[in-house]
């Protein structure tokens, strides 16, 4: 599925649900970061980027907390201390 697929009426009333299926979508096609995708959907679908905190699922929260660990934006928690 590509974003060009949703319809307009079905973005009268966004939702955690469709809004994480946009994003992983946009990921998958436009090989894009999780981070980027979400503010391309944003963009493409008139949501401020303010207003898209309430459509991220935890699922979504989580792969964002990641990729932000993996390219040194958080602190990496969780793993264990090698001596």
């Amino acid at each position: 599925m590509t974003d060009e697929t949703i319809a307009a009426d079905e973005l009268e009333f966004m939702t955690k649900a469709k809004f994480n299926k946009i994003v992983e979508s946009v990921v998958a096609s436009k090989d894009l970061s999780y981070m980027d995708a979400i503010i391309y959907s944003c963009e493409q679908y008139g949501i401020e980027l303010e207003d898209s905190r309430k459509y991220v699922s935890n699922v979504l929260k989580r792969r964002l907390e990641v990729e932000a660990m993996n390219l040194n934006f958080l602190e990496k928690v969780g793993s264990l201390p090698l001596e």
